[in-house]
C-alpha cells in the first residue's frame, strides 16, 4: 500500500509541474463509514436519486448520514440515473466538505476527540509522518482554513478501455502558481 501511495504521490507532483509534495494520507474506503459515525453522522442534501439502492436516500432531501449510508454515498456510481464519476465526486466533495465541517466542531467542542479520532482510524489509515506529527497535525486542524476543494479543468475522452482524463496545462499552472507560489518568498529585496 505504501507503494502505492508513493506512486500517486510523485503522479501528482509530475502533474503539478515538480511541485513536491511532503506527506501523503490514504485513507481506506471502509473508513469513511466508521469516522462518519465517530462524528456523529454527517448532513447532507441527496444530490442524485438512489431508489432501488438506498431509498432513504431521497434526492433533494436534507439526510443525516450513518456510516454504510455514507459509503454508498459517495462510492455509488452504477445504478444511478447519471452513472459517470463526476456526479460522484460532485457528492464525495459534497461529504468532504460537510465532513470537514463535522471534524473541526468535534475538536473545538471536545478535547479528547482528537486522540480518538486517530486511535480509531489507526487501521484505515495509512501515513508517511510520524505518529507525533500526526497528532500536531489534528490538534492544530481547527486552526486551517477551508478553503474549498479547487479541480483542474480538462476533457474526459473514451480511452481504449476506460474513460481518460485529460488536464489542461493552463488550468494546472492556474492552481500551482494560486496554491504554491508566495510572492514574498521570490522579493528581490
Amino acid at each position: 500500500e505504501k507503494v502505492k501511495c508513493r506512486n500517486v504521490k510523485d503522479s501528482v507532483e509530475s502533474l503539478l509541474n515538480g511541485v513536491k509534495i511532503d506527506h501523503y494520507l490514504s485513507l481506506t474506503m471502509d473508513s469513511v463509514a466508521i469516522l462518519n459515525d465517530l462524528v456523529g453522522g454527517v448532513e447532507v442534501t441527496v444530490l442524485d436519486d438512489f431508489t432501488g439502492i438506498d431509498d432513504t436516500l431521497i434526492k433533494g432531501e436534507k439526510v443525516t448520514l450513518n456510516g454504510e449510508q455514507a459509503l454508498r454515498y459517495v462510492r455509488t456510481r452504477y445504478g444511478l440515473e447519471d452513472s459517470s464519476n463526476s456526479t460522484r465526486m460532485v457528492r464525495q466533495q459534497q461529504y468532504m466538505k460537510a465532513l470537514y465541517k463535522k471534524i473541526n466542531s468535534r475538536i473545538e467542542s471536545d478535547d479528547e476527540f482528537a486522540v480518538r479520532l486517530i486511535d480509531t482510524m489507526d487501521d484505515y489509515i495509512l501515513y508517511d509522518s510520524s505518529d507525533k506529527e500526526m497528532l500536531d497535525f489534528v490538534e492544530k486542524f481547527d486552526d486551517y482554513e477551508f478553503v474549498g476543494i479547487r479541480e483542474i479543468k480538462g476533457e474526459s475522452k473514451i480511452g481504449e478501455d476506460f474513460i481518460e482524463f485529460y488536464a489542461d496545462e493552463e488550468s494546472i499552472q492556474e492552481i500551482v502558481l494560486d496554491l504554491f507560489y508566495d510572492p514574498k518568498m521570490n522579493d528581490s529585496e
